[in-house]
């Protein structure tokens, strides 16, 4: 009946109506511009698309063709989601792109992303915002003193792909080790207790063992939060498909474990730096866990924290005061101010990771 491009679907409602294939009005299925990820009951955490598009030619990546050339929405639209979001009670807002660094360039406006963010805080009185991936040359320090206010939270997902020189001029990523290492200096400088994830592509074309090396160790010299570790694979219609000198599985596969390993290494570290300390955590969900209830929740710096409380009490929504009392697989364990008040529950001791 009807063929959409992807940079039109956002107009589908009205697209079907013209078609009569819906009533003007009538109900229709979110776009992927609505809240993903926000469903109902959960109202904890909000994935707001503010861009969608890329301009960047990354020569592994096949979005530009997908989706298209970078266009933001207005800041007038996104402010007046974020309230409508905090009136049906969502206290954290995560801000999503294809590029979210592009923000307002598309309409002339090379710091857009700091002008979106200073009206989200001015005009709204969401409790938390927090940003998604931001490529590591779309940022300003100047951007970081927004960090001044306590509801942007100190986390940053800054895509490096490669830690070694080399291979980032061959991937046509904007940026080097000089560059990626002084930007993260100055974010550290400005944000306390941040925390900085990053991606990694391990197998490149062209990777030999140096660079390799060269890689791993500026990983494991920027001491990431949390790395997501990926094997190249070709995508057909880029640039790298078509180099020379592919990596062979076996040596990708042998990188890859490598790379992983450090991640989990770094993880550990930066997790650990925080036992002992009181963090603000977004209870989210609950399980049934003997005759209590276990609750996960986030923290502003994306470090996963359970706690355990009596099942008369519900944490769902609240940001709480949580000291961290020790470490588990994947996550903090904690114990809430809710849980410390009730003098029916006195938790047991985490089990310590290794």
């Amino acid at each position: 009946d009807l063929v959409v491009a992807n940079a039109d679907k956002d107009q589908l409602p009205a697209l079907l109506a013209e078609r009569g294939l819906i009533t003007p009005g009538e109900p229709v299925p979110a776009t992927d511009s609505d809240h993903q990820g926000s469903l109902p009951g959960t109202r904890t955490r909000a994935f707001l698309k503010v861009q969608d598009g890329c301009d960047n030619r990354c020569t592994f990546c096949i979005i530009t063709v997908a989706r298209g050339a970078a266009r933001s929405r207005r800041i007038s639209e996104v402010v007046q989601e974020v309230r409508d979001l905090v009136a049906i009670g969502y206290q954290e807002v995560v801000l999503t792109g294809v590029h979210l660094g592009s923000y307002g360039h598309d309409d002339g406006d090379p710091y857009g992303l700091e002008t979106l963010l200073r009206a989200i805080l001015r005009r709204t009185d969401i409790a938390r915002v927090r940003l998604s991936s931001l490529e590591p040359w779309d940022l300003r320090p100047e951007l970081f003193a927004l960090w001044n206010d306590p509801r942007v939270l100190p986390h940053l997902h800054l895509p490096l792909q490669s830690g070694c020189n080399a291979t980032l001029k061959r991937m046509a990523r904007h940026t080097s080790q000089r560059a990626f290492a002084e930007l993260v200096r100055a974010a550290r400088e400005c944000i306390p207790d941040l925390a900085i994830s990053t991606d990694i592509i391990v197998g490149f074309p062209g990777e030999c063992d140096a660079e390799f090396e060269d890689s791993i160790e500026f990983v494991r010299a920027m001491e990431f939060s949390r790395l997501h570790v990926f094997r190249y694979s070709p995508r057909e219609g880029t640039a790298a498909a078509a180099m020379p000198d592919q990596v062979g599985v076996a040596a990708a596969a042998e990188r890859s474990e490598r790379m992983h390993h450090l991640g989990a290494n770094l993880d550990w570290s930066f997790r650990r730096r925080f036992v002992g300390r009181d963090l603000a955590v977004l209870w989210e969900s609950s399980e049934p866990f003997g005759d209590a209830n276990r609750w996960s929740g986030l923290t502003g710096n994306y470090l996963r924290v359970v706690t355990e409380a009596p099942t008369d009490i519900d944490l769902h929504n609240a940001i709480e005061a949580t000291t961290i009392l020790g470490a588990i697989p994947g996550a903090l364990y904690g114990r809430s101010v809710s849980s410390i008040q009730s003098e029916l529950f006195a938790p047991g001791p985490p089990v310590a990771e290794h």
